[in-house]
């Protein structure tokens, strides 16, 4: 990896976005009755349409250039072998190790803890594994926050029955969040599963001694709270002093947003059951094969990467939009928002020197087709160009024929073809003049009902929303941040950027609490901490 700006496709990608000025899609369309199938690739059951791309032969092959001069394709292969490619902490990345098989010679720790974590969903499944007063688990509480929450949280959402045990998650602070969860819940047959790396992040262990209490005041004894408790954490220390006996281990080389795959998946396991999880691992590890054998022109997460990059670095589109046409996949949004922001979120190199390029664009969205009624107007006819990902699940067969599921897949490809298109204006004054319309009322109506289309977008197919293909997924993503790194030259795998708030936040704790005389902030910060002790009465 090299600046990306001394590579010779960089100014040459500069070069042909200038060339294309208003070139619009349609025409691109016009121009070759082949264009659909050849910008499309398909791996592990998902199929990525980029035809809708503002890009053409010329462009695609500039951007495989990109790719071979800033040696991905080396990069990836020393991912793959564990070498410590976060260089700011000398760590791996190894997260494609979590879902090897049993049998491949990765990382033996990995098999044991996933095996443990077989022993004990069962349990909890089987109803072997009871409450304090030997009822069996019905609801399973996640407490967690970012990485430890935000995946296990979009999997089970996406896949989960209404059979027990039920997944809850709670990561916010504020105590409506956990209140709220715990108040339609039997304390005698809830499991709760912590999860903290450290074991001391401050959100998480505030709200697990509110769960604990609450246990307490149900009737259970100090002694009681290992039935109902268990961690995924590396501090056993901690684990032991809260009063937790069950551990599940996992390793520094487990980023937080790479963490779905390893225990803090428990929770996932424990609600969906040992096969679905490994289903889940088994659609992942496909796509691990695909990106790592697959030439880059048909390479589903490098045209992810590839496009994106397209669009944010040389056509300006600085936010990037993802749209899941599927209820259940509502947090997905949320999920690429950490997988993407905090992975590639950089202004420093690899090297530790200034980036000279953009790096990656806002990420938003929400699931459709509720969207279409909030923000697609903006994403119509709006000053700002956005690009977007739409996910489209297909439902089965016997379902095809639910006019929901028509109307659910209509929509969400009649969107991607207006945003293309826009509307005509010869063809809108035809109609207009047809409703009677002439004159200024005519040109008026005209002006507000025409738009210009030519916003560019990838739409991904999966065959079905199921475990296997959710897995496959979430590693198209992995791989697609990790690509977009690679190219912009930053490190993918850090996130000192959080880390000064989190530490800000502890001394504030202290400054908030009664009978302490507050530090010194900013005039600011200052003024509303005094308004927040006065209202306290502090």
């Amino acid at each position: 990896m090299s600046d990306p700006l001394a590579t010779r496709s960089w100014p040459r990608l500069e070069a042909l976005a200038h060339a294309q000025g208003t070139r619009h899609l349609t025409e691109l369309f016009a121009a070759d009755e082949t264009r659909a199938p050849r910008y499309t690739v398909t791996a592990c059951g998902l199929t990525l349409d980029y035809a809708k791309q503002r890009i053409d032969d010329e462009t695609r092959d500039a951007l495989l250039a990109l790719f071979d001069e800033q040696g991905v394709a080396a990069a990836r292969e020393a991912m793959f072998a564990g070498e410590p490619i976060n260089t700011s902490e000398d760590r791996a990345a190894w997260h494609v190790a979590l879902r090897a098989p049993d049998t491949a010679p990765m990382y033996a720790p990995v098999h044991e803890v996933r095996d443990a974590m077989a022993a004990f969903a069962d349990e909890v499944r089987s109803g072997a594994w009871t409450g304090f007063d030997g009822q069996t688990i019905t609801d399973v509480v996640n407490i967690g926050i970012g990485g430890s929450d935000l995946g296990p949280r979009f999997v089970c959402e996406s896949l989960v029955t209404d059979e027990p045990p039920r997944p809850h998650f709670v990561a916010n602070v504020d105590p409506h969040d956990l209140d709220d969860t715990l108040a339609g819940l039997d304390p005698a047959r809830t499991l709760v599963i912590v999860t903290s790396k450290s074991f001391g992040t401050a959100e998480t262990l505030a709200n697990a001694r509110v769960a604990r209490q609450w246990l307490i005041a149900a009737g259970a004894s100090e002694n009681d709270v290992a039935k109902h408790f268990v961690a995924v954490s590396t501090n056993e220390e901690k684990v032991r002093a809260f009063g937790i006996q069950r551990m599940f281990g996992f390793w520094d080389w487990v980023g937080g947003r790479y963490s779905l795959w390893s225990a803090v998946g428990l929770s996932i396991m424990v609600a969906l059951g040992v096969e679905r999880f490994a289903a889940l691992l088994a659609g992942a590890r496909a796509m691990d094969q695909h990106f790592r054998e697959t030439p880059a022109a048909d390479n589903l997460p490098v045209w992810l990467a590839l496009t994106g990059i397209w669009n944010n670095n040389f056509l300006g589109l600085t936010s990037h939009c993802v749209v899941p046409y599927a209820q259940r996949m509502a947090h997905l949004p949320s999920f690429l928002q950490q997988l993407e922001m905090e992975s590639n979120g950089k202004s420093v190199t690899r090297e530790g020197a200034p980036a000279t390029v953009a790096t990656v664009p806002t990420i938003w969205g929400s699931v459709g087709t509720n969207a279409q009624h909030a923000y697609f107007q903006m994403l119509h006819q709006g000053e700002l160009a956005v690009d977007l990902d739409f996910i489209l699940p297909l439902s089965s067969p016997e379902d095809a024929g639910d006019e929901r599921e028509i109307e659910r897949v209509a929509n969400c490809l009649a969107q991607a073809e207006a945003l293309m298109c826009g509307r005509d204006s010869q063809a809108l004054r035809g109609e207009l003049e047809a409703e009677g319309l002439s004159g200024q009322a005519l040109e008026h109506r005209l002006a507000a009902r025409q738009f210009a289309g030519n916003r560019p977008s990838n739409m991904l197919v999966m065959d079905t929303l199921d475990a296997h293909h959710l897995g496959a997924l979430i590693a198209a993503y992995e791989h697609k941040a990790f690509v977009q790194g690679m190219i912009w030259n930053v490190n993918s795998f850090d996130q000192w950027g959080v880390e000064l708030g989190k530490a800000m936040a502890g001394q504030l704790v202290a400054d908030l609490a009664a009978g302490h005389t507050p530090s010194a902030h900013d005039g600011s910060t200052d003024r509303l901490v005094a308004q927040v002790r006065a209202h306290w009465g502090r």
